[in-house]
């Protein structure tokens, strides 16, 4: 009998306590079974596969790169059936089943938000869970199972073959600050006057940090010394509005920001532009929810409820390109 035919939820469970304490004592102790057994039952699985998940130390174990694998579908099959669950409770409350959205800084102001607004018209009964995070946390969690859709900047690698990737938009970036800022009453910015404040940024290998980097090497200029790095939206939207700090915004949410008088764009030209797509998985299984969901982002993309419907007007008063 094929090995995998013996496994139970149990042991899964076995195996994810086993990588997350490193320690077979501790192990048995939180699954309340003795350590012999757990040893036996470890070393029996190891025999069946033909290869070796742990390596022993002196210090306790290791996952090798074949433990690693299991364990990353003991991952999945864990979040699967947890979602299972939560979509049951759901439906039971009289719900419509459960999405979960993961949104970066580029799509949580505008994009997923408004996406959300339409699902729930079209779907009230649903359960909508939104996490915010930067696009590499957020896909890790879409390749475990946890998200079922990621938003946020296109082209980011996955190694997961059943994820699939549809850009939504094209936009600019833009340089942004609290509306009262003392540079907007100085008409006309040249890049001395923006060096000469802190600026937030996000963290680099980010999508917006590299297209930031990038707009600023095209001008000739550095990333500013003088800066903090952050992956919030909050805690950027706070920094910005009650200080003299600089950021840096995508257009969408830059234009939405400055309509809720939160933020204002500064007037100086950055050149670049970023693409924002969704990402979800493509397993042979997808919820109505998750369905709707999709189609919500694709309507948000052409719709006026957007800010990025006034994206001519609003890159030409502003000089969106460089």
């Amino acid at each position: 009998m094929d090995w995998t035919h013996r496994l139970r939820l149990r042991n899964l469970k076995m195996l994810l306590s086993l990588e997350q304490t490193r320690n077979i004592s501790h192990s048995a102790a939180a699954l309340n079974i003795t350590q012999p057994g757990l040893s036996k039952w470890l070393k029996d699985l190891e025999d069946d596969i033909g290869l070796p998940l742990f390596e022993r130390h002196a210090r306790g174990l290791r996952p090798t790169s074949y433990g690693q694998t299991l364990i990353e579908h003991a991952r999945r099959i864990e979040a699967q059936l947890d979602r299972a669950g939560q979509d049951m409770a759901a439906l039971l409350a009289g719900g419509s089943g459960q999405v979960a959205i993961g949104a970066s800084g580029a799509s949580a102001s505008d994009t997923v938000p408004l996406a959300v607004r339409l699902l729930l018209d079209t779907m009230p009964q649903a359960r909508v869970r939104l996490v915010e995070s930067t696009v590499d946390l957020l896909m890790e969690q879409l390749a475990q199972g946890t998200l079922d859709i990621v938003v946020g900047r296109a082209g980011t690698p996955t190694l997961d073959p059943t994820i699939r990737q549809e850009r939504l938009y094209m936009e600019p970036l833009h340089l942004v600050a609290r509306p009262q800022h003392p540079l907007l009453a100085k008409g006309e910015l040249q890049w001395p006057d923006l060096m000469a404040y802190r600026w937030v940024l996000w963290p680099k290998g980010t999508p917006v940090r590299d297209s930031l980097e990038d707009a600023l090497a095209a001008a000739g200029l550095p990333v500013p010394d003088d800066h903090i790095e952050s992956n919030s939206v909050t805690i950027n939207l706070t920094l910005l509005n009650t200080t003299n700090m600089i950021g840096v915004a995508s257009h969408r949410s830059a234009l939405r920001l400055s309509q809720m008088k939160a933020m204002a764009v500064l007037p100086i030209r950055l050149s670049g532009f970023g693409s924002v797509a969704m990402y979800w998985r493509d397993d042979g299984y997808r919820a109505a929810a998750v369905e709707a969901a999709l189609a919500a982002l694709r309507q948000v993309k052409n719709s006026d409820l957007s800010a990025g419907a006034s994206a001519p007007a609003f890159g030409g008063a502003f000089g969106a390109r460089g």
